[in-house]
């Protein structure tokens, strides 16, 4: 350094501005950031032994980053060397390190690289940096205002200690103030400076913790007021609001303060806070934020966080949006506002997110093949069969129908998970309702996607069409019949309810949603029922979760006295909870016991002597008479087998059997018909042997020759396959009150 550049460095110091006059040059003179340099700590202990290693300071702007910097290079006896991040690129750094391999091979000297504003580095500069930094040619020191975790290479920070310096507070604040007034060689205690109270008081506010921000207001007030007759400088609060008129606010568009604020704007309209909304929503503003960005959020928020609870919220805050691009600043900050305050009030839902669930179960089933049903058939018209069984929704009551529309591996899966807010409110029973019956109708075997035709043949495109109005109906018949049987038992919300036949769930979630502050208990026939139950209901709360058991109704009594012994159920429901049943006067009085007092049974049972039988299905002109005659004896006879009391009983049978149980009864018998399409399944169940029960054939074989058996088979696969017909049924609908209130 010559002559001259001692002159230019000490005409720079001698007129630099006040905030870089002042700068500590010791670890006494530095205020503030007493978590990391208070007496004791590490970082502070570190710099007085001269024994650090690679560093990262992190905070905002204002609060002594570089300045910790140089005070480290005026206690230190190292090497130290500053760089400015902007102004430096790959050069200055292979000169820096050409310096400390120098200073390390002729002075066994190490050396500190200081970099200001680290993170403005690219990666390939930070790159030939790392591996300098790695082997202790250079100890690192780096400032930034970014959050380093994201912005710096993560192999310098793994090798260097982050600490972070926070805004400083009021008190740290008056004290620079101080130093800077009364400081001789590098401030103001030369001069003759009076600043009343309420004007630093002001100034200190308005910093907001930046102490560059103080000591630049503080010096453009002082020098910007001529002094009074006695020489004195007298700054007043009128001087300080000129000199400072603005609050700094921390907020960069690409950094920390940005995502932070519009994080915490975010979180405060999702948390229904408007007064929060709203200062977050200013600052961003005051802070000069892009108002279309903000908008872009609130639009996502108004699905992501409002969706089905307020459907119209989309349509308002783009509505806004558009407004404000017609309008534009500062008028548009009424439609920000708007659209912030709707949406913090708006009724809150995340539904949407089912989407994601979705999501994930794609991944998980990625050879999940489209249903037959649901494939495109315009290109395959008479292939294989795509989109055979499709049923149209708009062809039936309310435009819908119980039909499966999921891959077969995910039938019952549920992704959408309505909310009680709002709007969704209303939508959400609709949802479950008609889960329930699609969930049913599979149970039972009807609506399921048919299997792909793999073979090339022609259709019966009339007999599709029926088969589809067939399926169709079911869904509709199982939802009536759950509404007849709730309507019927008068459920309370408190009420504790028993289903005893639970198996497809129709009617245990209809009972869950009625009973919200009581009880439901669901009898399963199977464990498989049970299981599937079970697992159904993980998507409630647990609370309103049914209680599960797997039993017949004979053994219910026994398990209820086990797991609930002084149980007693205010309803008890079922749908087709008897049929199975071999003694009807048993099971009425099994269930008798088990309600309250004032207690109703309500059941839909289908009565076995009014099903359809199948020799009215056939043309009797076109069966051999004697064989015509002898199906019909043989079939008639199925229903009136005194040994088999599951087939042979009548509607009144039930009337007797609940008042065998000193119930109060009323049986009403309905009769119904619904399409039926005939299938080779469907036949072949008829002719092969049963399992647990015997078949249609075995029944037959009862009063017919086994050659005879065969000819009936073969005529109804002649008469019958492939056919839809009227199938007659009926259903019993029994209401079983408790004496005692029937007598109130």
């Amino acid at each position: 350094m010559d002559l001259f550049d001692q002159r230019l460095t000490q005409v720079t110091e001698t007129e630099a501005p006040l905030a870089a006059r002042m700068r500590p040059r010791s670890l006494d003179e530095f205020v503030g950031q007493d978590h990391i340099l208070g007496q004791g700590r590490l970082l502070r202990r570190a710099i007085s032994l001269d024994q650090l290693s690679s560093l990262i300071f992190y905070g905002p702007p204002g609060t002594g980053k570089t300045t910790l910097a140089r005070v480290i290079a005026n206690t230190t006896r190292a090497h130290f060397i500053a760089i400015n991040a902007v102004l430096s690129g790959v050069k200055e750094i292979r000169a820096a390190i050409e310096q400390a391999q120098d200073r390390r091979k002729f002075h066994n000297q190490r050396t500190i690289l200081f970099v200001d504003e680290v993170h403005r580095f690219n990666k390939s500069q930070q790159d030939a940096l790392l591996p300098w930094v790695e082997n202790g040619t250079v100890i690192l020191i780096g400032a930034t205002t970014e959050n380093p975790y994201f912005e710096v290479n993560k192999a310098l920070v793994s090798r260097s200690r982050i600490f972070q310096l926070k805004p400083l507070n009021d008190e740290d604040l008056y004290a620079i103030a101080q130093q800077a007034l009364t400081d001789t060689e590098r401030g103001y205690g030369k001069k003759q400076v009076q600043i009343e109270p309420d004007a630093l008081a002001h100034l200190v506010n308005v910093a907001n913790g930046d102490a560059r921000s103080l000591l630049n207001a503080l010096e453009l007030a002082v020098e910007t007021t001529p002094p009074n007759t006695s020489g004195v400088v007298h700054v007043t609060l009128a001087v300080a609001e000129e000199s400072i008129q603005q609050r700094a606010v921390l907020y960069d568009k690409e950094g920390d303060a940005h995502f932070d604020t519009i994080s915490a704007f975010i979180k405060s309209v999702r948390g229904s806070d408007p007064d929060a909304a709203l200062y977050w929503l200013a600052k961003m503003i005051y802070a000069g934020e892009d108002p279309r960005f903000i908008f872009r959020r609130l639009l996502i928020l108004a699905s992501e966080d409002v969706g089905l609870a307020n459907p119209q919220a989309v349509v308002i805050i783009n509505a806004c949006a558009e407004a404000f691009d017609r309008v534009g600043m500062p008028e548009g900050r009424y439609h920000l506002a708007q659209a912030t305050l709707y949406l913090a009030n708006a009724p809150k839902s995340n539904s949407v997110m089912g989407f994601f669930d979705a999501l994930a179960a794609v991944e998980k089933e990625k050879e999940a093949e489209v249903p037959t049903h649901l494939k495109d058939a315009n290109r395959d018209k008479q292939g294989f069969g795509h989109g055979a069984g499709y049923l149209y929704p708009h062809a039936y009551r309310e435009h819908w129908v119980a039909q499966q529309y999921l891959p077969g591996s995910l039938q019952g899966q549920v992704f959408y998970q309505p909310s009680e807010q709002g709007y969704e409110q209303t939508i959400g029973t609709q949802v479950a309702r008609r889960r329930e019956a699609q969930l049913a109708a599979m149970v039972e075997g009807i609506g399921v996607a048919p299997v792909e035709i793999l073979t090339y043949g022609r259709d019966n495109r009339t007999s599709e069409r029926w088969l589809q109005r067939t399926l169709s109906q079911v869904g509709e018949q199982l939802g009536a019949v759950r509404d007849r049987i709730f309507t019927s038992a008068d459920v309370q919300r408190h009420h504790v309810i028993l289903d005893i036949n639970a198996g497809s769930g129709l009617l245990t979630w209809e009972a869950v949603r009625r009973v919200p502050e009581g009880g439901v208990y669901a009898c399963a026939r199977t464990t498989t029922d049970a299981n599937a139950l079970q697992e159904q209901a993980t998507a409630l709360p647990e609370l309103t979760r049914p209680i599960v058991v797997s039993a017949t109704l004979t053994e219910l009594p026994a398990i209820l006295e086990t797991q609930a012994p002084d149980i007693k159920f205010d309803r008890i429901v079922g749908r087709n909870g008897l049929f199975a049943e071999p003694d009807k006067v048993a099971a009425a009085k099994f269930l008798a016991n088990l309600l309250k007092k004032s207690g109703i049974v309500v059941l839909s049972e289908t009565v076995p002597l009014y099903t359809q039988r199948f020799y009215r299905l056939l043309d009797p002109n076109k069966v051999n008479t004697q064989l015509y005659e002898r199906l019909v004896t043989a079939e008639e006879a199925i229903y009136t087998e005194p040994k088999d009391p599951m087939l042979n009983w009548d509607a009144d049978d039930l009337r007797k059997a609940f008042e065998s149980a000193d119930l109060v009864v009323e049986v009403t018998l309905e009769q119904s018909s619904t399409q039926m399409h005939i299938t080779s399944t469907f036949l072949n169940r008829l002719f092969t042997s049963g399992t647990t029960r015997p078949s249609y054939a075995e029944r037959l074989a009862e009063n017919l020759e086994a050659e005879e058996v065969r000819a009936v088979q073969e005529i109804f696969t002649q008469n019958l396959l492939n056919q839809t017909v009227i199938w007659e049924s009926a259903i019993a609908f029994v209401k079983a009150t408790d004496k005692i209130q029937e007598d109130v």
